[in-house]
């Protein structure tokens, strides 16, 4: 049995630019991981806290490795639960989620490397998600608006999904789209075009629905009509749009592009509207809270209650521990809902979401455009992932 025996932290920055913290931990048998958490700009009100980073630093080294030192790693259930009692708040706001996330990330991987197994699969054995359990469908963010970008636009996130069964085959394919999308907007802009917090193009447009008009059109000439579909997060807590509105809005972009994904289409606290559109085309297109559940099995219940979605986001930021993560994504399951892993907007070049959404058998990835060094380490981390668990299974013989 190995145990903590060392856990420092220090502030570093995240790709907006803005102070973020990462952890070092290492064990009595010479195991030393880092772990750093990404941050939200778009963020529910029901979100795990997140301080100051430099007194996330404190709440580190002076408050948490104390209590978990000399406790073996592979205890992850044990030591979530001791620092949230440590805590002692219901939303982390002594110590920090963003704190205590850190820790419960670098608990993980420090467990993984003494289990000498990927962290992805030592997530898998953890979550007692079945083996056969495909990967991910990547959710690719091409088009920015909202709060994530200097534009007119307000939804947040345009979505390409390739429909590729490899994940090798999505990444390739969503650098595909990218590259034809920005050759576009050169061309229709007549020079460089801005791009957004998560990566994804902000130039003008027309209204709301012109995006898509956009990507159909780039698809339509890379002659791929048939191999992708789309989605939104409409983030709609921060649009001011009446009700009818965007209801009016989602009715056309689903009857003309034929959306299979709409992500948090009405304000957080609005359960009723969220069912209505559920139960009007929940049957072939995936309502799906964000915002209103923020991975929180108290908040999804309610959701539930009220037939709200048929689907959640999954972001460990937001509940604060790797174990709550895991535990939503099994409530979930059990419920029949789609589960999607998501990134944030504030990223850091630490991977660790990609081995989640891989060790939970996420149905959907959302982890922004196929280009920023912050994206990218998520990109090729899944690459990374499909090549190990393709060996594996040679390995071992599954392969015939």
């Amino acid at each position: 049995m190995s145990k903590i025996a060392h856990l420092s932290a220090a502030v570093i920055k995240d790709s907006r630019g803005d102070a973020t913290i990462e952890v070092t931990l290492a064990s009595d048998i010479g195991h030393s991981v880092k772990a750093s958490v990404p941050q939200g700009k778009s963020r529910g009100s029901y979100e795990a806290a997140s301080i100051d980073a430099r007194f996330a630093v404190k709440s580190v080294e002076q408050f948490i490795f104390p209590a978990i030192r000399g406790i073996d790693p592979a205890l992850q259930e044990k030591i979530d639960e001791a620092m949230c009692a440590l805590d002692g708040t219901p939303n982390k706001s002594r110590l920090g989620g963003n704190a205590i996330l850190a820790v419960s990330i670098g608990v993980a991987r420090l467990a993984a490397a003494h289990a000498g197994m990927p962290l992805w699969r030592y997530l898998r054995n953890l979550s007692g998600i079945s083996e056969g359990h495909g990967f991910p469908r990547l959710f690719v963010n091409v088009i920015n608006g909202g709060l994530h970008a200097k534009n007119n636009l307000d939804i947040q996130e345009y979505l390409v999904i390739p429909r590729a069964r490899r994940i090798e085959d999505a990444v390739l394919f969503s650098k595909k789209i990218y590259g034809a999308t920005k050759t576009f907007f050169e061309t229709r802009e007549k020079g460089e075009i801005p791009v957004g917090d998560e990566g994804g193009f902000m130039p003008s447009f027309k209204n709301n629905e012109e995006p898509f008009a956009v990507l159909a059109e780039v698809l339509r000439r890379m002659e791929a009509t048939d191999e992708a579909d789309f989605g939104i997060d409409a983030a709609a807590s921060n649009i001011r749009m009446e009700k009818g509105a965007l209801t009016s809005l989602y009715e056309r972009l689903i009857g003309t592009y034929g959306l299979l994904y709409i992500e948090d289409p009405f304000t957080e606290d609005d359960f009723g509207s969220f069912a209505e559109l559920q139960h009007r085309f929940g049957a072939k297109t995936k309502i799906v809270g964000d915002d209103l559940t923020v991975t929180n099995i108290e908040r999804m219940r309610r959701a539930k209650k009220h037939e709200s979605v048929n689907g959640v986001i999954i972001k460990p930021n937001q509940v604060g521990t790797v174990t709550e993560a895991i535990r939503a994504v099994r409530l979930a399951r059990e419920w029949g809902w789609q589960v999607v892993v998501s990134h944030r907007s504030g990223e850091t070049l630490d991977d660790f979401i990609a081995d989640f959404a891989c060790g939970v058998g996420a149905d959907g990835f959302k982890l922004g455009a196929p280009k920023p060094a912050e994206r990218m380490a998520k990109y090729d981390r899944l690459i990374a992932i499909e090549k190990e668990a393709s060996h594996r299974k040679r390995r071992i013989g599954l392969d015939g």
